[in-house]
């Protein structure tokens, strides 16, 4: 399996979970996209020091791109893959889904002791 195929399989999972089968629907609101747009900001920079000073290395075989780390443009963002945003966009989603379900679960089971 690619990275790429990996990284589209970890963002269907996610909004899969978000919004079927756990149904928080996270995706849905406001308050979820811009708190992603902080969150991503952050891994831009993360991902691009990392990448940029070749710390992290992909193989280009697996990605989208020809594999030059650049700034911008061969299938990177702030030299990283762009697969790298839809897995942290996949893992931050995820993380937040099971945050917001299990706190509700709580909650709801507070109602009924």
């Amino acid at each position: 399996m690619t990275y790429t195929t990996a990284s589209l399989l970890g963002v269907v999972v996610a909004l899969v979970v978000d919004l079927a089968v756990l149904r928080t629907r996270l995706v849905t609101t406001r308050r979820w996209w811009l708190s992603y747009v902080i969150v991503v900001v952050f891994q831009l920079l993360t991902n691009g020091w990392l990448t940029g000073r070749r710390i992290v290395t992909y193989d280009p075989a697996a990605t989208i791109g020809d594999g030059q780390v650049v700034l911008l443009g061969h299938g990177r963002i702030a030299y990283a893959p762009v697969e790298d945003l839809g897995f942290g966009f996949a893992l931050v989603l995820l993380t937040c889904v099971l945050w917001t379900w299990w706190g509700r679960r709580e909650r709801d089971g507070d109602r009924d002791g």
